[in-house]
């Protein structure tokens, strides 16, 4: 039956019913035959004040960061497989010190690993930019999965001094996996320069958040459980980090030919970057084995993860604020600029560790001095891997980031094997001049050899 388009009345009881049949628009409004509207008659008029919809704050920078589709995936994986980063020296150091009586051993040893993959990762980025992260990365960690997994049975078993070099060695193959992230957020940033330099904060307060972290997980481990707990942990999270990272196929970066681009070795400006991470290098490698081997002489070896950790701490907090602050503009000078205070306000900070080691003689003392030393580290290393990408031919953005951690690696491997030297030989409140002095080199350096390469 054909509904009526007015109103029909009727009575129900004492009730008087009024219904409808007119169709409805939006906001319950009547159709062309109804007769209600905004301001209709029939029916009760909702005389509510609208409310006004709350402002929601505008996410932050690292917010946005992580918001980007596909980013989460891989930083998932890519925070597993570099947490033993910060493991792997810690727990070598302990185990072959703890069980051959020797610094300078141990010292000698994570250096020689060093030096092997400061030769070899070069290789193995140039063989993930010409065919993919997955098909390069996978076989290369479980080499040196291998690698760490023989140092570890050398150890247990006893072996001679020799077998453990050979073994360490062994972990040259483990890929730059810094790299290869910061590789995906150029890949899809593509050309934003701000949130770039957010991506490169959030790269270097998660290198430092691992170089935080796992000092403390492999003292924990080491003398908590047995010595060689630590390497067998970061074995396990290395492996299992890279098979996430590289699962997420949909981030990574299209594997593009070199064309007529140059190797990044030969590329203006390179080289004397590389001098620069050479030097800051062994200011890593020297304090990391300076302040276990001072711990150690106060009677507390397990606390030298935790020192070592605000250390970190210092550099992660002062990364994430300096990634957050805005870069851009005529005010904020260049790069290359930013680059040489940076390395200054790091050589001024690394000064207070030494006076805090050489005059009080106090482990809480030093962990202040170096969690105030650290706030420089993130902030040069952050300003370091900018002018790298820049200068870094297209195609090969792997190999130039490998090549600048290559000069990382090569100056912890010098700094570990002095650091240890001059901590068994003279003192460990002595060690901490090497870092000082590595630091120094660095500066003028960066005052006379990082200027704009000429075009």
């Amino acid at each position: 039956m054909p509904q009526p388009n007015r109103p029909m009345f009727t009575t129900t009881a004492d009730a008087l019913v009024i219904v409808d049949f007119s169709p409805r628009g939006p906001r319950g409004s009547r159709g062309p035959g109804g007769s209600r509207g905004p301001g209709g008659s029939h029916g009760p008029r909702d005389t509510r004040t609208p409310r006004s919809p709350r402002r929601r704050p505008a996410p932050g920078p690292y917010r946005r960061l992580l918001a980007t589709p596909g980013a989460r995936a891989f930083t998932i994986g890519n925070l597993l497989a570099r947490l033993p980063m910060g493991m792997f020296s810690v727990s070598a150091v302990v185990m072959i010190a703890g069980t051959r009586g020797s610094y300078a051993l141990a010292g000698a040893v994570t250096a020689t690993g060093l030096g092997a993959t400061a030769v070899v990762a070069p290789w193995t980025a140039r063989l993930v930019d010409r065919h993919g992260q997955a098909k390069i990365a996978v076989p290369a960690t479980a080499l040196a999965a291998l690698g760490s997994l023989a140092l570890l049975l050398c150890v247990r078993l006893g072996a001679p001094a020799w077998t453990l070099f050979v073994s360490y060695a062994g972990t040259a193959t483990t890929p730059n996996l810094g790299g290869m992230s910061r590789a995906r957020w150029a890949h899809l940033l593509d050309g934003d320069e701000s949130s770039l330099h957010v991506a490169n904060a959030f790269e270097q307060a998660v290198d430092e958040a691992c170089y935080m972290l796992g000092p403390v997980l492999a003292a924990f481990l080491c003398t908590a459980f047995f010595p060689e707990a630590g390497t067998l942990t970061g074995v396990v999270l290395l492996v299992t980090g890279v098979l996430v990272f590289t699962a997420q196929r949909s981030t990574e970066p299209p594997v593009r030919g070199y064309g007529p681009s140059k190797a990044p070795l030969r590329a203006p400006g390179i080289p004397p970057l590389l001098a620069v991470c050479l030097a800051t290098g062994a200011v890593f490698g020297s304090m990391e084995v300076v302040t276990i081997a001072f711990a150690d002489a106060q009677g507390h070896r397990s606390a030298a993860g935790i020192v070592l950790a605000l250390q970190a701490a210092g550099s992660c907090a002062a990364g994430l604020v300096y990634g957050a602050t805005r870069r851009a503009g005529p005010g904020a000078g260049s790069v290359e600029d930013r680059y040489v205070w940076c390395m200054a306000a790091m050589t001024t900070l690394l000064t207070l560790p030494l006076l805090a080691a050489s005059l009080t003689d106090s482990l809480p003392v030093l962990a202040v001095a170096l969690l105030i030393a650290g706030m420089a580290t993130a902030p040069t290393m952050v300003t370091q891997m900018t002018l790298v990408q820049r200068r870094t031919p297209p195609g090969r953005l792997n190999e130039g980031m490998t090549l600048a951690v290559t000069g990382l690696l090569g100056g912890i491997a010098c700094g570990s094997a002095v650091g240890g030297w001059t901590a068994e030989h003279v003192s460990p409140a002595a060690g901490y001049g090497v870092p000082v002095t590595a630091t120094a080199a660095a500066l003028m350096t960066a005052l006379t050899w990082t200027r704009p390469p000429r075009t």
